[in-house]
């Protein structure tokens, strides 16, 4: 069962929190949902793009797809 849940945060964390949820095509509720069983635990498994990030570096590459991956995935 779904509950509402009111937070105080800073003007500008909500922005980029609404940001980060638009890229990911979810809500700030899920992106909360997902933080806060990641936090206690419960999802032993991290996302992928979390396992890779910092296994490459920031400078241009040639591999177009390896870009796009980066671009989209590493933020």
């Amino acid at each position: 069962m779904k509950t509402k849940l009111t937070l105080t945060v800073d003007e500008e964390i909500l922005k980029r929190t609404k940001r980060l949820a638009k890229r990911r095509r979810t809500s700030v509720s899920s992106l909360f949902e997902q933080w806060s069983v990641r936090d206690m635990g419960e999802n032993a498994s991290p996302r992928l793009s979390e396992a890779l990030l910092g296994k490459w570096t920031s400078k241009k590459c040639e591999d177009p797809r390896l870009e796009y991956l980066l671009e989209k995935h590493a933020k």
